[in-house]
Order: C-alpha cells, then structure tokens, then sequence
C-alpha cells in the first residue's frame, strides 16, 4: 500500500511536529496533534513510502484509528538501522506485535536519589504500592494438586497461594487468633494449623477449628476467615493482589495477553529457576535488565552481534517493551564486522579457541541463527506454528509494572526482583528459564538459591548467561554503595535508551503522589 507523507510546522499548542499522512485512494488526513490544537497549514514537502514500516526511516511514528490515521515526530535516535527496518529483511516475518511501536511521552528525565538509598522511601514502597499492585507469585504448576501451597514474601507481607477444588486462591499467611504466620514452608495439607494454639482453617480460608471453643463465643465463625488475597492466573503464571477492590487481572495486564498469545506461555514449563541475593535496591538491580544502553560498557564481548543501539522501546499503559537485535552488530563499533565474527561473538563462541560453527558462504549471521533455532523448535511447538526470525533471534524484553519481566519469543528468560528481607539496600533477583516442551509436561524444576556472595556460574542450569550475569553483578554493589554516598539529589535518564526505567517512574508516581 502507498502512504504520502506531508511534513507540517511544529503545532502551537505542544510543539509536536505534526505529519499528514494519505492513504492511497483515500483522502483522509489529519486534523489535530495529540492535545488537541489545530494542525497548521501543510508545507510541501513529501515523502512516499510502499509501506507503513518505512515511514520509521523518516522519524516518523504511526498511530492509526478508523478513518484517521495520525503520526508525531520521534525522539532522536541511534543513526544505525532502526529495528523495523532490520525485520524487513527477515527470512520469516515477524508476527505483528514486533511491528507495533508503543511511543512513550514523559517529563521525567530525573529520578529522585533518594528513591534507592533511604528507608523512607522503601517504607513508602511498602504502604503504597506493594499492597496495591498484582504481582507475579508463582507458576500454576508449582502448586499442581488440591492441598498444594506456596509462599509469597514480599517486603512483611507473607502471601499463602494453595490450590483448591475450585481452583488456586491466595490467604494472608497470619493467623487470626494471635497473628502468629501459619506456615513457614511451602508443602501440601489438608488444613492449615497454628502451631501456636491449633487454631485451624480449610484450605480455601473457611474457619475450620478454635481451640477451646468455649472461650471464644464472641467470635463470629463465618467472618473468621483467612484474610483474603484477590488471586488470578495469566498465561500458567498465578497473580496476587492485596488490594480488594484492585481492577481485575486483565485490565491491570492491558495488551501483554494479546503480544504474548502467539508464543503460549501457559505452554512452558520450569526448566531452571535461580535465585540470589543482590546487594542493591530492588530497583537498581532490574533497571539493568531494562535497557541495552549498559552493552558498550558492561558487556563488550557482544558488540559484534548485538544491535544495542539499535534497539526499540515501546510503553502501553503498566507494560514496557525493549527489542534488541541480534546478528547485526553495535553502532558503537568502529569496523564492520564478518557475519562469522558476528555469530561468535552473540554466542560468545568466540571465547572458544575455534569457532565451533561455520555461518555459510552468502548467509548472514542473523538468517543462520535463526535457521538453527528453527530447526530444533519446530518439532516441540508443531511443525505449523510460524518461527519468525525475530522471536528466535532478538532480545523481546517486557516490563508489567512493577517487577515481572517476561521475554517475548521464544528466548526463556523471566525475571523477578523484590525486595529482601524488607530491606531497602538488598534485593532478590530470580531468573527462570521457561521452555516449551512437547508430550507431558515435565515436573518444574526447583528454586536455586545463591548468596549474595556467591557467583552466578554456581549455577549451570544458566549456562553462558550466568557469564553475563557476573558482569552485570560487578556493577550493582558499586551502584548501591554510589547512591548512598551521593552528594547530589537525582540522577538523569536518557530520553529514548532508557524508555521503560522513565516509564517505570511514571507509573510508580501514580502509586506514591499524595
């Protein structure tokens, strides 16, 4: 299809750059910017485009509803090529959702220090937001029959998430009587009892016993349940909320169950799950994992084959998205590396003495990495499920706001970080593999936990990523030790490269805002 592209003076109202676009055979252009104000008088200039995608090269972003169809000037970026351009090229196209771009506007450019080195700032936290936020608890299968329970920390809360007849529901782990917690393990029973004084409640938090009933006549049987937790389960994943009157699950998820629908999470299971202690804010530890920005620096041994400058970022609503490319090398290099050095060295296979696969002559290394993904999923997810490229190659990080980071293709990577221990200055990170599989379900693997002072390479179930990990986990240490000993109020943001940490303080101003 052919789109005509007009360029406009800068709007008076909000200074966006507006841009009237013409489908072919239809005449519709736009009106107003985003705010509302009249769009000036259209200048000459114009550009055709044979697809909606190359309206990117121009720096233009597209936001299409019925009848209308409306684009706004974009940030600065890299000047390598954007990631839409790179999936053009792809062997197998990309499903759409990689080809959506989710522009995100927001004045913040600074985040107050004091967010990660004080106390009072975590107690803030922990009144208004942890509270109020679904949050990822556990995977459906780690509870798989009736009686089965697991226990959720964050922060003092405890969270007993157990599976019942009628499915998974979620109890304040604290006895009613006198508060003691009622479990301080995760396991299987018919009921829970207080070790304290045998106080007892069914599974589904109904009042089952008081000891010395005669004691108590004025308690009122049916309202001494379990304190109530709202549960729900997305994609095998079981959410929490102790917010009552929450929205529902779905809305708070907004589009993750529509980009996810095509790689089936509810289809993996527990390959690997690693936990450690890290000595840094809980924020500190994930805003790594939210940007490619930290590549050049941290992680030099992949320039040749990461696109870290060239990567996306996209906001809808509580959900972040980061695409990196893989098999196309880093802007910041200054040579142009072969497809053979390109594939090395994103599989680090240049770290061995020769490299163990050949890219062949007049394929990229992209395309071969793709082939070889290709080839070894195809029989697990079924040989008419399309494997594009993109979900195979390309680093799809996610954010639901406010700690759950599922990988979007089928890269296994999720993330979780949390507070530890309540603390303001330690946090946990947990990284899962989840891995389609084909036949029965295999049983998930258990938790493995690390010390803060223990290497990630203790765990092997992570393979070449816990190489990575070390990097990462030299840094963040030193970033929490910087914060509390810094003499200034605020550290600043990158407009475009660190899209989803401004996005992430965005949506946290809307919980803590008096």
């Amino acid at each position: 299809m052919d789109w005509s592209m007009s360029t406009t003076t800068d709007c008076a109202g909000c200074s966006t750059t507006m841009v009237g676009i013409t489908r072919a055979n239809s005449p519709t252009r736009i009106r107003t910017c985003s705010s509302g104000w009249p769009a000036p008088s259209f200048l000459t200039k114009t550009a055709r485009a044979s697809t909606a995608a190359e309206l990117f090269a121009y720096g233009f972003a597209l936001d299409s509803s019925p009848g209308e169809i409306m684009a706004t000037k974009m940030a600065p970026r890299s000047e390598g090529i954007s990631y839409q351009e790179l999936i053009a090229n792809d062997v197998v196209p990309p499903p759409e959702t990689l080809t959506l771009e989710g522009i995100f506007e927001s004045p913040i450019t600074s985040v107050p220090v004091s967010r990660y080195s004080t106390p009072e700032f975590h107690a803030i936290e922990m009144e208004r937001v942890w509270p109020k936020v679904w949050q990822m608890a556990c995977r459906e299968e780690e509870v798989p029959e009736v009686g089965n329970y697991l226990i959720y920390e964050i922060g003092p809360y405890s969270i007993l998430v157990v599976r019942t007849a009628e499915g998974i529901v979620a109890h304040h782990n604290v006895c009613r009587h006198r508060g003691r917690r009622l479990c301080d393990a995760p396991g299987k029973v018919s009921n829970f009892i207080c070790p304290f004084h045998g106080f007892s409640w069914n599974i589904d938090g109904s009042l089952r016993g008081v000891t010395s009933e005669w004691d108590f006549p004025h308690i009122d049987k049916k309202d001494f349940t379990l304190t109530p937790v709202l549960c729900d389960t997305w994609g095998g994943w079981v959410f929490i909320n102790m917010d009552l009157e929450a929205q529902p699950l779905a809305e708070f998820l907004g589009v993750l169950p529509e980009h996810f629908a095509v790689w089936s999470p509810e289809d993996r299971y527990i390959e690997a799950h690693v936990a450690k202690i890290m000595g840094c804010n809980w924020k500190a530890c994930q805003e790594a994992f939210m940007e490619a920005f930290h590549v050049v620096a941290t992680h030099p041994q992949i320039l040749g084959g990461i696109g870290d400058e060239n990567s996306q970022y996209d906001a809808w609503g509580n959900v972040s998205r980061a695409i990196t490319p893989n098999g196309t090398p880093s802007p910041h290099l200054r040579f142009e590396p072969t497809e053979q050095e390109m594939f090395d060295s994103i599989t680090m296979r240049d770290l061995d003495s020769e490299s163990m696969m050949q890219v062949p002559e007049g394929m990229t290394a992209r395309a071969f990495m793709a082939e070889g993904a290709r080839a070894g999923l195809q029989p697990i997810v079924g040989e008419d499920t399309p494997i594009s490229d993109a979900c195979v190659s390309d680093s799809i990080y996610y954010t639901l706001f406010p700690n759950f980071h599922p990988w979007g293709g089928y890269n296994r990577i999720v993330y979780r970080f949390r507070p530890y221990d309540n603390r303001h200055d330690k946090s946990i990170m947990e990284c899962y593999f989840m891995s389609p599989f084909a036949g029965e379900r295999p049983d998930p693997a258990p938790i493995h936990w690390l010390a803060e002072d223990e290497p990630w390479t203790n765990a092997p179930e992570l393979g070449m990523l816990a190489r990575v990990f070390m990097q990462d986990t030299f840094n963040l240490p030193k970033v929490q030790i910087g914060l509390m000993a810094a003499q200034y109020d605020s550290i600043v943001l990158a407009n475009y490269q660190e899209t989803k940490i401004r996005h992430f303080h965005h949506t946290l101003e809307g919980y803590i805002s008096d």
